[in-house]
């Protein structure tokens, strides 16, 4: 099925287990946490080093770019609520379900609410988020460091 069919939640665990997948044919261990009270999706584990992982499924915004949310949306009795995961969570791990590319983005390089990757751009821009400098690839960068490289 080339379409991504079905509701959020559908969208959601199609997202996690594809990233368990790849955690996994990665050589990863992969854990889940048990019940829906977490922040995190995942803990990776990277040879003793732990990574509490959100998942998220992207969409195209722009022609060249994708999006996907880094807060969440929650309604408790009758109020709405949107909260960071700042503190949280060590990573998200981005499934664009178009390119069926998986992205690694540190939580301390996440920008506020929503964030966008760029595939390609006329302008090159310190503020410009590339999409190839996220692509996951099988190496975990190590916490508090960037995943980025200098252009």
């Amino acid at each position: 099925m080339s379409k991504e069919r079905g509701n959020t939640k559908d969208r959601g665990d199609k997202t996690e287990a594809k990233i368990i997948h790849e955690m996994i044919s990665y050589g990863y261990s992969v854990s889940i946490p048990f019940g829906d009270n977490d922040k995190y999706d995942l803990i990776i584990d990277d040879m003793g080093d732990l990574y509490r992982v959100q998942c998220k499924t992207a969409w195209q915004n722009k022609e060249k770019t994708m999006r996907f949310n880094t807060h969440t949306q929650t309604t408790k009795e009758g109020n709405y609520h949107e909260n960071t995961y700042d503190g949280e969570i060590d990573a998200f791990t981005v499934r664009y379900p178009k390119n069926k590319k998986t992205y690694w983005i540190a939580i301390d390089e996440a920008t506020e609410q929503k964030m966008e990757l760029r595939f390609e751009g006329e302008i090159d821009h310190p503020s410009i988020n590339w999409a190839e400098e996220y692509e996951f690839t099988g190496e975990i960068p190590p916490k508090n460091k960037s995943y980025r490289t200098p252009r």
